[in-house]
Order: structure tokens, then sequence, then C-alpha cells
């Protein structure tokens, strides 16, 4: 190898672990953080490890704190989406990859062109029909509106137009019904882009803050990026714990993409057709 392309590849790696260093560090110092005490947190020079490890600050988050509630909130919003959404985008996205009816372009587009309408344009006309429903206060609020994602879609639809139409064939000579053909043949073998579409409408959900702020009032159904917010309220110099409460909102979410990360990265490189 020339030693210009050594030099190369040395810097580039530099600069990779460099970068890769400035995005962790905060993650990792959160974590440290949340077994400090505050007075350590507060200390000069600043410490980035605990000398104990306070696990005490958790038992202390979930006893002063009612953290449980916004958890439980969190997990049944997002679990009640990723559900609700995964069926309803594998079930568009089925429709339009794989049957012919009239407008079948015009409706894809339609749904694509939703993407880049902004969040905050239809906020209001949004709260209205909530308001008109009568779901303020109600986990329907939470849910429904995130039931079916654009991105979830098209994606879907994408990775359903590589799937061999002969499965489909074959199911339908054998007598199997639409119903039956999109339970048991797309969906299984669509499973790496649900998981994807998945994982990604989780982190959406789970740490949605506009939304939930906007529908709910009452401390019942507030989901955990509000709960974090009440605790800096009440507790404004409480660092240590604020970090413990911060650690326990992240972790779901870290937990969710190692366990499902091989099928993410199955999704993403099925739809552009390059392999992992």
């Amino acid at each position: 190898m020339r030693p210009q392309k050594i030099v190369t590849n040395v810097v580039f790696y530099l600069a990779m672990i460099f970068g890769a260093t400035v995005m962790i560090f905060p993650v990792i110092y959160m974590f440290s953080a949340s077994l400090m005490s505050r007075q350590e947190i507060f200390s000069t020079p600043i410490k980035i490890f605990p000398e104990a490890l306070r696990f005490s600050n958790y038992i202390e988050v979930f006893t002063r704190f009612n953290i449980h509630m916004y958890l439980n909130n969190s997990i049944i919003v997002a679990v009640s989406v990723i559900a609700i959404s995964a069926f309803t985008s594998t079930l568009v996205g089925y429709s339009l990859a794989k049957f012919q009816f009239p407008g079948k372009q015009f409706v894809f587009y339609f749904i694509i062109a939703t993407m880049m309408i902004p969040f905050t344009v239809i906020v209001i006309p949004l709260y209205l029909l909530i308001l008109k429903l009568n779901w303020a206060n109600s986990y329907e609020a939470l849910i429904i509106p995130s039931a079916m994602t654009p991105f979830g879609v098209f994606l879907l639809r994408q990775f359903i137009l590589d799937l061999p139409d002969d499965y489909i064939d074959a199911a339908r000579i054998d007598g199997s019904s639409e119903i039956g053909i999109f339970l048991k043949i797309i969906m299984p073998l669509s499973i790496s882009a649900i998981s994807a579409t998945s994982i990604m409408t989780f982190v959406s959900n789970w740490n949605s803050f506009l939304w939930p702020l906007i529908v709910t009032s009452r401390q019942r159904y507030m989901t955990l990026p509000l709960g974090l917010a009440q605790f800096l309220n009440l507790y404004e110099q409480e660092w240590h714990l604020l970090m413990t409460s911060s650690v326990i909102a992240v972790f779901p979410v870290l937990v969710i993409f190692l366990l499902f990360q091989r099928k993410f990265i199955e999704g993403m490189t099925g739809m552009t057709g390059l392999k992992a």
C-alpha cells in the first residue's frame, strides 16, 4: 500500500474516532452522573466517573417521583402505536405494491407528499378534531394520530415490490383468501422491513413531547418526556436524579435497538437492494 494511502486511512480513522467520541461522551457522562451524588456532579474539577456507585438514586427516583406512571404511559402508547402502525403500513404497502386499481399512483404520491408537511402545520386542526371526538386526556389522543406513518407505508411498499409474485399466485391457486395471503405470506416475508419501521416508530413516539403536551393536562396520561419536564420544574437542583431519570428514559430505546438492530439493517438494506 502506498504511503499516501496509508496516511489518508490513518487520518480518516482518527477523524471517525474523534467524532464518535464527541458524540458518545455526553451519553457516557449521563450514565456516570446517574450514579453520582449531587455534590460530586457540582464538584471542581469535574468528575467523569463517580467515587462510589449510588444505585440508591434509582430507588429514590421511583419513590420520590412518580416516574413509573409516566413510564407505563409511554410503554402503552409506544407498543400500541407500533402494533397498529406495523399492521396498517404493511396492509397499505401491500395493496400499493401488488394490486392494480385506478388512481393507485395518485394515492401513493399523495401519501408521500404528506411527509413534506411539517407537523406544526396540522397541530391545530388535529387538536380540534380530538376535541370534537372528546379524546382529550385519553390514550386515544396519544395513539390514533400516530397509528399509520407515511414513511412506514413507503418503506413497506418498496420492500414488498421486490417480493416474488410466485408466492402470492401459488397461494391463490391453493385457494387461500387475500387476508390469508397477507397474514401468512406477506407479513412473515416482510418482517425485516416491519422491524425497521417499528424501531423508527418506537423512537419517534417514545421521544414525542409536543403532541402529548397539547392533548394531555392530567398527569394520569402524561408520557415520560412530559414527566421529565415536570421533574425539572419540581426538582431543579437535583441534577443527579434528573440524570437518573434520563437514563431510565433512554434505556428502553437502547435495548430495543440492540435487540432488533440486525432486522433493522436487513429492512433498510433490503429496500435499497444492498446486502448487509
